[in-house]
């Protein structure tokens, strides 16, 4: 994970989150890989339930909680978990959307897409940006286990995630949209 004020510099998070189809329609979100809180915090302030923010980081899930205790959020759960080896711990769908925001690497995605599958109601949303396959960009994981965008579309319509919409996220990313089926 990159320093916060340089991982901030990366995004503007309330754009990025409306086109990726956060709005209040959105009950109940869990964000996968959460760290700072980068897209936490604002995506608290658009659903109209809980977002669950799970990270295996324990200073970024102490640091996220202090902002939220700052910010006066009460629809936020702060959850210190190894989602890639235990799951999120949340139930068979009990969310209506998971943001999967620059987690998705290599031979984990797929099981990460699973669990993030299983949590989704029916017809929910997974949200995934992701790195461009791109060794200009500044940050970002090795090539080697960096994805390609038709990379997680494969994998997630083999596992019950259709494709909504893609979205260039200019400078570095990309996103994908995908629905439960």
């Amino acid at each position: 994970m990159p320093d916060e004020q340089l991982w901030e510099t990366f995004f503007k998070p309330e754009d990025i989150l409306w086109k990726m189809g956060i709005s209040e329609k959105v009950k109940d979100a869990a964000d996968f890989g959460s760290g700072y809180g980068t897209f936490t915090l604002p995506a608290a302030k658009i659903v109209s339930g809980t977002v669950y923010a799970i990270d295996l980081e324990k200073a970024p899930v102490e640091s996220l909680k202090d902002k939220v205790k700052k910010a006066g959020l009460r629809n936020i759960k702060s959850i210190l978990r190894d989602i890639d080896s235990v799951g999120s711990g949340l139930k068979d769908e009990s969310v209506d959307y998971v943001m999967l925001f620059n987690i998705l690497h290599g031979s984990h995605a797929e099981k990460i897409l699973k669990e993030a599958r299983r949590i989704l109601r029916p017809k929910g949303l997974a949200g995934v940006i992701h790195w461009n396959y791109d060794p200009t960009t500044p940050r970002g994981p090795p090539m080697e286990i960096r994805l390609k965008p038709e990379q997680i579309l494969q994998i997630g319509g083999q596992i019950g995630l259709a494709l909504e919409k893609q979205l260039d996220l200019k400078p570095y990313h990309y996103g994908l949209m995908m629905r439960k089926t």
